[in-house]
Order: structure tokens, then C-alpha cells, then sequence
């Protein structure tokens, strides 16, 4: 009787559904900051990306297929994965090839693209923004409103709208600009979980090194 119970329990217990490579609704492009990121983790990593003649501003953290709440992650996908050499021709814009690889393996592999489709789409998404430089010509660490840092991107871009982008902090520092595209590389709204804005007001910025 025990295993009869047992054998009906899990017929019945729903399985979660796998997420399916193609199968989402928009991208989230997540750019961050490498200074912020060499002082919270990349320093200590002694991550290449933080080198002292590095000149890396906002760097390609991902492109996120999301859907409008959540995301798939470490789809089953046929396509091969990326070389060394793929990965590492994506530094000048990842920081690392390390970041690119991982971005393929988590990410990458939902979007139903090619490893080289999908650097390529990434490469294009990059190029879609304007990055404010004003913010690579500070010369000391300040301390601002998590919100100008969306301002300024707005500025920047005048056909992005407040909606379409938020800004994350990490450890009292200003992580990250996610800003939201179709799969047409279109400035579109984020989903509503995508939506979280930091609201630090003195949020630490480091400057470039």
C-alpha cells in the first residue's frame, strides 16, 4: 500500500518545465561598471579587466533573454560552444573571455542563436547606447544619487525612455545600467521584476583607473 501511495504522489507532483532555447520575449542588456566591479570583486580576483592601464568604462556584463517575469537560464541547446578564441575577441567589450564564456553557457544558450550569432548580437546591443562620458572623466571616487546615473543615460539616448532602464547597486556601490530591447535590438519597457531601481542616494562611483 505504502508504495502504491508513494507511486500515486509522484504521477501527480507537477515537474517543472524546462526552459526552451528561442523561447523568451525580450533581451536585457546588463552593462556595468568595471571600476565598481574591480573595487567590490575584481581586485581581489586580480581579474586582468582591473589592471592598472585598463581602460574599461561600462563593459558588457550580458544579454539577457528574459521573459515578461523572469528569465530561462542553461537551456539544452545543439549548438556548439564558443573557442578560446571567440570568447577572448569578446574582452574589449566583456572585460574578460572568462565573462564571455560564462554569459554563453548561462545565457547565451537560450537565445536559439549560434555562439557566433549571439556574440555578434551582443556586439550589436552594446553598439545600440550611447554610454554618458561625462562619467569617464571623473578623476577622484564620489559619491551620488543612483538616479543620476539613469539621467544621464536618458540624456544620452534621447529615444530611451525611464521605463526602459534601471539601475542596480551592489554593496553601496552602483552596479549596473539593464536596459530592455526586443529581439530587434529596440528600446522596449522592462518587465516588472526587471524594474528594481536602486535608491541610494549616495551610492559610491569609482573613477577610472
Amino acid at each position: 500500500m505504502f508504495r502504491l501511495l508513494t507511486l500515486l504522489c509522484f504521477l501527480t507532483t507537477p515537474v517543472a518545465a524546462q526552459d526552451r532555447a528561442g523561447d523568451f520575449d525580450y533581451y536585457v542588456m546588463s552593462l556595468s561598471w568595471s571600476p565598481n566591479w574591480c573595487a567590490l570583486e575584481g581586485d581581489a580576483r586580480n581579474s586582468p579587466q582591473c589592471e592598472q592601464d585598463a581602460d574599461y568604462g561600462w563593459i558588457l556584463h550580458g544579454l539577457w533573454p528574459q521573459y515578461e517575469a523572469g528569465y530561462p537560464a542553461n537551456c539544452p541547446t545543439a549548438m556548439r560552444s564558443p573557442s578560446r578564441s571567440d570568447t577572448a575577441a569578446m574582452a574589449d567589450i566583456m572585460g574578460t573571455s572568462g565573462l564571455a564564456w560564462h554569459q554563453w553557457r548561462k545565457h547565451g544558450v537560450c537565445s536559439g542563436l549560434s555562439s557566433d550569432d549571439y556574440y555578434d548580437l551582443s556586439r550589436a546591443a552594446f553598439a545600440t547606447v550611447n554610454r554618458p562620458e561625462i562619467l569617464r572623466e571623473l578623476t577622484r571616487a564620489v559619491t551620488l544619487p543612483a538616479s543620476l546615473i539613469e539621467e544621464a543615460f536618458l540624456r544620452d539616448n534621447p529615444t530611451l525612455a525611464a521605463d526602459q532602464i534601471t539601475i542596480t547597486c551592489k554593496a553601496g556601490y552602483i552596479q549596473e545600467a539593464r536596459i530592455c530591447l526586443t529581439k530587434d535590438l529596440e528600446f522596449r519597457d522592462c518587465g516588472r521584476d526587471v524594474r528594481r531601481d536602486c535608491t541610494l542616494s549616495d551610492a559610491a562611483f569609482a573613477p577610472m583607473r
